[in-house]
């Protein structure tokens, strides 16, 4: 039997889905451009204040992770403020780290949330594979891990 989902102010991150996002977003000590239509990134994925040039320690990547997805945590439960099984919101934060609050909040995903479409939301989380409108196959990949954890799968 299937637990019930719960309200989305009693959900948090797991330290799991931290792994899972840095495992995602692979670690760089120096910044650099993931792809030519990209902004500067660092660390574990930290994309806010990031420049050319900086670089980072391990340690202060994690903290960094942290911070931003805590960020991301909340963008989730502002714009799909539903209940939700913990593996739904670690996707949904998941896929709120890649490609931003504001493009969450816009998506495919939270309007199919909103309505209650749980199944859908996690079937439109494979829309986001693209950047400037060409297929890359690395957010391919992710995106698979991530509807396949949202719908209790992996």
């Amino acid at each position: 039997m299937k637990h019930p989902r719960v309200a989305i102010s009693s959900l948090f991150l797991s330290a799991a889905t931290l792994v899972g996002i840095a495992l995602h977003e692979g670690y760089s000590q120096k910044a650099y451009l993931p792809t030519p239509n990209d902004v500067q990134t660092i660390g574990f994925g930290t994309t806010k204040g990031v420049k050319a040039g900086d670089t980072i320690t391990p340690e202060r990547a994690l903290v960094r992770l942290l911070e931003d997805a805590g960020t991301f945590e909340q963008a989730v439960k502002r714009c799909a403020p539903v209940p939700m099984h913990p593996h739904e919101f670690s996707a949904f934060v998941s896929l709120t780290y890649n490609i931003g609050p504001g493009a969450f909040c816009r998506s495919t995903v939270a309007k199919r949330l909103n309505a209650g479409d749980y199944t859908g939301a996690c079937d439109a989380i494979l829309m986001w594979d693209k950047q400037a409108g060409k297929t890359l196959r690395g957010l391919t990949i992710r995106r698979k891990k991530e509807r396949d954890q949202c719908l209790g799968l992996a």
